[in-house]
């Protein structure tokens, strides 16, 4: 074994905004899913060198040190926080990748966690003494007319490439079902937090449902884009030789990260961003679309995945086959990192080569290739 190894990756259910995780503050989701890698792996906190942890809507404060202290790390384990929006959880494993395949650490901790329900209020200040101006979204781009809100630009993408309302709904009804399916078995990737040990969103979404659901803009309702959530997902991140020790003492597969890419796009159509970076992942892997047999794809809004699935060759019958985003939420920061410990459990189960995917304000995208060692 050489390179970077997940040894082990687990999350939390994914629960809607005001939700059954509403209580908890980002180092309250965070700890106890990083404790579960820890136990998994049969690792003891104190080889821990380094805890990435994305967020994208908190105040700063870097919520990587209290999540690390709360989870009973040493006080050496600094903590490092970063935003790259709904990115930020696969960026954060490709950072620990960095780390491990650069030598500077053995063992890193990486994911996110993002709290909806708790989120700050954000307003803008003004050196004039005008009132603080409260705002939701933050800019993405300097250019006020290049920077559109996020369904606007999901509806103009499906107009641009013909992707109808029906597609949408279509992708949203078997996200739903699919998770629904899965969700009938044991969900040995869930921390259970706050009683909550299923996916809370998840229902049985009908076509009747999706033509009542209320438009938000466009072809794009509350049927096919993701509702705010909060949850946190980590995985462990080793040198090689942490990954040999472990194996001799362990049942859990090693899964290698085999390359990743993180690349910018049109900041108008950020959800067709992933392509390239899926493809710049496949190629460093020297892996083809075909070779895949299975991938993660963002689902925040349907119309995204559909395009990011269809522009990059995949398969349908590979993508979110246990369903996605849409059946779950989207907590921000957290999202990329759920996709990662989703990927990591359907390889350890199926075997091949997987690919994880998402797409960020901006015009972002992050993409991950995995494959057991």
């Amino acid at each position: 074994m050489t390179g970077a190894l997940i040894i082990a990756a687990r999350r939390s259910a994914v629960a809607p905004k005001g939700g059954g995780l509403a209580h908890c503050d980002i180092h309250d989701l965070a700890a106890p899913v990083i404790q579960a890698v820890l136990a998994d792996a049969g690792l003891d906190g104190g080889e821990v060198d380094e805890v990435i942890l994305a967020n994208a809507l908190g105040a700063g404060g870097n919520p990587a040190r209290r999540a690390a202290l709360a989870a009973g790390l040493p006080e050496r384990v600094a903590g490092l926080s970063v935003d790259r929006q709904c990115c930020g959880g696969l960026d954060a494993v490709l950072l620990a990748r960095a780390m491990v395949m650069s030598g500077q650490h053995d063992v890193v901790i990486a994911g996110g966690a993002e709290s909806y329900s708790r989120r700050p209020l954000r307003s803008r200040t003004f050196a004039d003494g005008r009132p603080a101006e409260p705002y939701e979204q933050a800019p993405f781009t300097p250019w006020p007319d290049r920077d559109p809100d996020m369904a606007e630009a999901a509806d103009a993408l499906g107009r641009q490439l013909g992707i109808s309302r029906r597609d949408q709904d279509d992708w949203a009804i078997s996200s739903h079902a699919e998770a629904r399916r899965w969700q009938a078995h044991p969900q040995v990737e869930i921390v259970a937090l706050q009683g909550l040990n299923r996916d809370a969103f998840t229902r049985d979404l009908t076509p009747r449902l999706c033509a009542r659901a209320p438009v938000v803009t466009g072809s794009i309702t509350a049927a096919n884009m993701a509702v705010a959530a909060d949850g946190a997902a980590f995985c462990l991140v080793v040198s090689g030789q942490v990954a040999r020790r472990i194996a001799r003492q362990s049942v859990r597969p090693a899964i290698r990260i085999v390359s990743g890419a993180t690349l910018g796009g049109d900041p108008t159509l950020p959800g067709l961003a992933p392509v390239a970076a899926i493809e710049k992942s496949l190629r460093d892997a020297a892996l083809a679309p075909t070779d895949l047999t299975c991938a993660e794809i963002m689902e925040a809004f349907a119309v995204q995945a559909i395009a990011c699935q269809k522009g990059a060759g995949l398969a349908r019958d590979i993508v979110n086959s246990d369903g996605g985003g849409l059946a779950r939420g989207h907590p921000v920061g957290a999202s990329g990192a759920i996709l990662a410990v989703r990927l990591y459990h359907r390889l350890a189960r199926q075997g091949g080569a997987g690919v994880a995917a998402i797409a960020a304000a901006g015009g972002l995208g992050t993409a991950l290739v995995l494959r057991p060692d």
